[in-house]
């Protein structure tokens, strides 16, 4: 699943649609498509691991779920979920995803502040969502949409290990620092991601995730298939990365992946 920068990236890409209309309207979705048909689109905006199409009196909204994808004048060999084009043939393709309409304003939808990657990114408001989960592990509270619109399992992965707290600590146990720390660096790291993906050296940034060792300390990495209650991969250092509050009861960590071993990427 792509994560908020990714979207970034589309959005970038697809906002050459904005103010155009839409000629040819095609796909497997089961939505009512058709309404698409000959509308203006009057903004292309993303929030979180949400694209989004403005038209008048309703959005589109394009979930990539764990196996997504888009083409911009070009096509895949499958059949699109979504294909809307636009004059000068030119073509905006989607596949394997969930398309749905969101009716009225996307502002009256969106809490914007929760974005991590908007200008109206608020993180005065993320520690104050986050003061009210005390018991949720730091892990899980990264991953929370309604905190942190677009923050996915790299980009957890990365974080923890920046600021040197393990994924399983509780966010309640976390000093006041490491709680500033973890929410600056939710935004910091994903447009660091926005830059690296750009520049097509993401994966050699990795220090974590699906990594063996620590770059830090030269530590081998824990790694869980399944951790907390989002259940999604974590790889960390206990050498560095501090437990904070109590630990929780789970199986015991796995020993990671080879890193020359090719992994299905997550959100």
């Amino acid at each position: 699943m792509p994560e908020g920068p990714s979207l970034v990236i589309l959005r970038e890409a697809a906002a050459r649609f904005a103010g155009r209309k839409v000629l040819r309207v095609s796909g497997n979705s089961t939505q009512d498509i058709e309404r698409m048909r000959g509308r203006k689109v009057l903004a292309v905006r993303t929030w979180g691991k949400h694209f989004l199409l403005q038209f008048d009196g309703f959005g589109l909204r394009i979930h990539f779920l764990l196996f997504g994808s888009y083409r911009i004048n070009e096509e895949k060999a499958t059949a699109p979920r979504l294909s809307l084009g636009f004059s000068k043939g030119e073509v905006l393709n989607f596949y394997a995803c969930s398309v749905r309409f969101i009716e009225g304003e996307l502002d009256d939808t969106y809490d914007w502040t929760a974005d991590v990657m908007n200008d109206d990114w608020d993180a005065a408001a993320a520690r104050r969502k986050l003061r009210l989960q005390p018991e949720s592990l730091a892990a899980d509270a990264l991953l929370d949409q309604d905190v942190f619109a677009g923050v996915g399992n790299i980009i957890k992965n990365e974080v923890l290990h920046r600021i040197r707290v393990h994924p399983e600590s509780r966010v309640g146990a976390l000093p006041p620092r490491k709680l500033s720390e973890l929410v600056t660096q939710a935004r910091e790291y994903s447009f660091d991601f926005y830059h690296w993906k750009k520049a097509f050296v993401l994966k050699k940034n990795y220090q974590v995730h699906t990594k063996t060792t620590c770059p830090r300390d030269g530590t081998r990495l824990s790694y869980r298939k399944h951790l907390g209650q989002a259940q999604r991969r974590a790889f960390w250092c206990d050498t560095c990365q501090r437990l904070y509050g109590e630990a929780v009861a789970t199986d015991a960590a796995l020993p990671p992946p080879p890193s020359n071993r090719r992994v299905r990427k997550q959100p």
